[in-house]
């Protein structure tokens, strides 16, 4: 009989929060497939596990979805597991739980911490309809360009980010978000674990020039779930525009009418006043 591949999530942070079957399944597999196996035995041995462990990464998966298979065909029961969280949500397990899949070997997830799920469960915004975009892409052109695709989304959008990355980031979605406001949520779970609500200029201002660690999460509200402008906050997009990027009038307007979803016409008449108080 073929083995099981067991999906096993894991804490994002605190460790109170593994299960008691992951706990039991962990124990009982005859493998367990770890993203970073030293980073995994330390919660292996906190819970007094003491299954095999072999590694599988970015780095090694095509020749270690082909071993792994070949155990799994042999009758090895295996737990895949990832460095925090569930496996196969921003990471290569997909790939094994395909290849599982194509050869008829039976995949059991059991289910636990997932940090996109903990931080839109707090935070506040609609969760009838999301989509999870993973990590945005480490260049500013390409990086702008899914931004750009994704700022009429209707849905609650969820980015991963790296700490090295976040200022840019934050300074691309102002840029492209506007005044709409969203939430970082960081290191969630650990002692340090925090939520910052604001626009994304703000969000920008709190990080910028600090040295960040831990694991990130951005969430964006849906498009027009911002609240209404004022127009003295719309009068000082405009100037922002005008002012700093050097904008003509036809483009500042279009630009902060695509950003707030204000009409052309309301702009127009904000930047014909904002040139006669001058």
């Amino acid at each position: 009989m073929p083995g099981k591949l067991y999906i096993v999530a894991t804490p994002i942070g605190n460790l109170e929060d593994i299960t008691f079957r992951a706990v039991r399944i962990l124990k009982e597999v005859d493998l367990i497939a770890a993203e970073d196996t030293r980073h995994s035995k330390k919660l292996l041995t906190h819970f007094g596990i003491n299954t095999p462990l072999t590694s599988y990464h970015d780095h090694n998966e095509n020749l270690k979805t082909e071993q792994l298979l070949e155990k799994l065909n042999y009758g090895t029961n295996i737990a895949l597991i990832t460095d925090a969280g569930t496996p196969c949500i921003a990471d290569p397990g997909y790939r094994i739980v395909q290849a599982a899949i194509n050869a008829e070997i039976d995949i059991i997830p059991v289910p636990g911490p997932s940090a996109l799920i903990a931080a839109i469960s707090a935070s506040g915004l609609p969760t009838d309809r999301f989509a999870f975009e993973g990590f945005l892409p480490p260049k500013s052109g390409k990086r702008i360009k899914v931004l750009e695709e994704l700022k009429s989304e209707q849905r609650t959008l969820i980015f991963y980010e790296a700490p090295h990355r976040l200022q840019k980031t934050l300074k691309d979605m102002s840029d492209i978000f506007g005044a709409r406001k969203g939430i970082i949520a960081r290191e969630l779970t650990k002692i340090h674990e925090e939520f910052n609500y604001g626009t994304f200029k703000e969000l920008f201002n709190i990080y910028n020039n600090q040295k960040i660690k831990g694991e990130i999460v951005i969430l964006v509200p849906p498009a027009g779930e911002n609240p209404g402008f004022s127009e003295e906050q719309l009068t000082e997009l405009l100037f922002e525009e005008l002012k700093q990027n050097n904008s003509s009038t036809k483009s500042a307007v279009t630009k902060i009418s695509n950003i707030t979803g204000v009409s052309k016409g309301k702009l127009y008449e904000l930047a014909v006043i904002m040139k006669n108080n001058k």
